[in-house]
């Protein structure tokens, strides 16, 4: 099985980001929370703030902004996970809405906010540069805009470790094309995040390139179906396997955890992170 996919056709409909919302609120979204809240420190948001939140998901980065004492709108083009955010919020007594909305167009009006950010989403879109203009266009002058996005992808621990485990499997897998990356991957470079945001009309822009994402999991299932919940690119790259092909991958990922667990039986795989600042 070859994967010659361009970024154009790994860009995913609405309708495969609603079909993952559930694995994505249960593997991915709780674990998110240190991360944002260290991106929201360096974008200087306070209580009191109003925070938009742009592909948002079901709320990694918008919830924990909401429990900082934001005034917070999360704002996502897949219905199932404004639905799963709305709920949450509501049971944890936040003071949080989410609305269905493309980050292309934006149905909001200028200057509206005073941070708004974008976790692990907009880094996805295809038309980022538009996505960035929207997100400028909305926040007040002296404002914040915040970008998380995944670093450099030869870094990625859990991809690579998923990439192998399919490979023991199915030898002929080649996995994602290192000519041509995929798209969460298109702001790697941080150069390249700092050319969009200034692009995007953003003014002393900074990229910090520090942080790394830490996944912790105990079971090559929880790998699995933290790789497969987090966006509908890797269900992708393995559409065509059998239960069987998958079950031996899972096992094959059971063995990987093992090997790289800790004496609590928790294993760690990183991933670079730029995160992006910048003032309209």
């Amino acid at each position: 099985m070859t994967n010659t996919r361009n970024e154009t056709e790994h860009t995913s409909p609405v309708e495969a980001w609603d079909a993952i919302a559930t694995a994505y609120d249960e593997h991915v979204t709780a674990g998110e929370s240190e991360l944002a809240e260290a991106g929201l420190r360096l974008a200087g948001l306070r209580p009191g703030d109003t925070f938009l939140d742009v592909a948002a998901g079901t709320g990694g980065l918008s919830l924990p902004a909401a429990r900082l004492g934001a005034k917070v709108l999360a704002t996502d083009w897949s219905a199932s996970m404004v639905e799963l955010f709305n709920a949450r919020a509501v049971a944890e007594g936040l003071d949080a809405a989410a609305r269905v909305m493309d980050c292309h167009a934006l149905d909001l009006p200028d200057d509206a906010f005073d941070v708004t950010g974008s976790q692990f989403g907009v880094m996805l879109v295809p038309d980022q540069a538009r996505a960035l203009r929207e997100m400028a266009r909305v926040t007040r002058p002296g404002g914040r805009v915040l970008l998380i996005a995944y670093g450099d992808p030869a870094r990625f621990e859990a991809l690579h470790a998923f990439v192998a485990a399919v490979q023991v499997v199915v030898p002929e897998f080649e996995g994602p094309s290192e000519d041509e990356p995929l798209l969460e991957f298109q702001v790697a470079d941080p150069r390249v995040m700092h050319q969009r945001l200034t692009e995007a009309g953003l003014r002393d822009v900074v990229i910090d390139s520090v942080h790394e994402e830490r996944v912790e999991v105990g079971t090559g299932r929880q790998l699995w179906d933290w790789t497969l919940g987090g966006n509908p690119i890797p269900g992708m790259l393995v559409a065509d396997l059998s239960q069987a092909q998958r079950s031996d991958i899972v096992r094959v990922l059971d063995g990987m955890v093992r090997e790289r667990a800790d004496r609590t039986g928790t294993a760690v795989f990183t991933a670079p992170l730029n995160i992006g600042l910048g003032s309209p």
